[in-house]
């Protein structure tokens, strides 16, 4: 970790709504993996962006393809999400939403059925450990991949959320922003929308998406990934944010993300501010704790410290994460007894 949050944001019970499983793997986990396959010759410097680096998008995809060489067995999937849940649930977060790609591997029988059914079983165990986090999960679609497999992928999620008593609840589009078009996309997200997956896009995560992101707005998803680039400050567009604000669309915000990625210049230039004075819905997330090296109570100490939060303010912010979840209406109701049971510890 770069610096230790303070107790306040270690304490203050947490949501978290993007956070990609394999992106989440902290550097004991790929420790662990390393020495299992040693003859990848991976260091682990290759896997995380550290302290004052940054990285161009292209080299943020590099780390995650060295990342999926170590995880490529069930056995591996197991190990790193009930790793994930547990090192969540110890940094206060009550609720998480995980996302991945099924992949599958030939050489290790690895299927994207297996790979979904690894994750959903990590998410058992941890509840059967009495962790006090409640875990769903999010099939993504790795818009690289283009629209037949997009069309499989949500095929199998429709499966999940019919099979997985509620744990997968959603569909999050995610991938190199720069490939693809979202229009090739729309007939599998719009399935998934008939069928009830709530949908969680990555929008306007680099500055040419206007075209992308104004179809695709359109659906409309429940929640959108970054939008760094929606608001006309930035080169996006005020139709854009209108779309956003009359749908009333959360917004899932990655500082540390951001930055390191080199798609927001500094902290203080974050969109957050953005929505934030707007009083959108905004809920501030990791994306990738592992790979950024961060944890949700570091986000929440910087949002707070870069633009003058009260402590107030901040619980706030995260007891009104939970409006923004993807389970339903009985579990958020549990989450917010649970925050007003927590308040007056967190405050003491």
């Amino acid at each position: 970790m770069e610096k230790e949050a303070d107790v306040f944001y270690r304490e203050l019970p947490k949501v978290e709504l993007h956070a990609h499983l394999n992106g989440s793997v902290s550097s004991q986990t790929i420790e662990k993996l390393i020495s299992r396959k040693p003859h990848l010759d991976i260091e682990h410097d290759m896997t995380v962006i550290g302290k004052g680096q940054r990285r161009t998008l292209d080299e943020c995809f590099q780390v995650f393809k060295i990342i999926h060489q170590l995880v490529d067995t069930e056995e591996d999937i197991l190990m790193v999400a009930t790793d994930v849940i547990r090192e969540f649930a110890a940094d206060g977060v009550k609720y998480l939403e995980l996302r991945s790609t099924p992949r599958e591997d030939k050489s290790t029988g690895l299927t994207k059925k297996r790979y979904i059914e690894t994750v959903i079983k990590a998410i058992q165990q941890s509840k059967n450990d009495g962790l006090d986090i409640d875990v769903r999960f999010l099939v993504a679609i790795d818009r690289r991949n283009g629209t037949e497999v997009a069309v499989e992928t949500v095929k199998l999620a429709e499966e999940f959320m019919l099979h997985s008593d509620g744990l997968v609840v959603g569909l999050d589009l995610s991938g190199d922003p720069r490939v693809g078009h979202g229009k090739d996309l729309l007939p599998a997200l719009q399935r998934a929308k008939n069928c009830g997956l709530k949908l969680s896009l990555h929008l306007s995560e680099v500055a040419s998406q206007l075209e992308e992101t104004d179809l695709l707005l359109d659906l409309p998803p429940d929640r959108i990934g970054h939008g760094t680039f929606l608001h006309p400050q930035v080169g996006g567009s005020q139709r854009l944010v209108d779309k956003v604000l009359k749908n009333n669309i959360p917004l899932e915000l990655c500082l540390t993300s951001n930055i390191k990625g080199q798609t927001v210049p500094c902290y203080a230039e974050h969109h957050f501010k953005y929505w934030y004075l707007l009083q959108h819905p905004s809920v501030i997330c990791t994306d990738d704790k592992g790979v950024f090296s961060t944890d949700l109570s570091q986000e929440y100490q910087l949002a707070a410290s870069t633009f003058g939060l009260s402590r107030e303010a901040v619980w706030t912010l995260s007891q009104q994460a939970i409006d923004c979840i993807f389970a339903p209406d009985d579990v958020k109701q549990q989450l917010r007894q649970k925050w007003i049971d927590l308040k007056p510890q967190v405050f003491k």
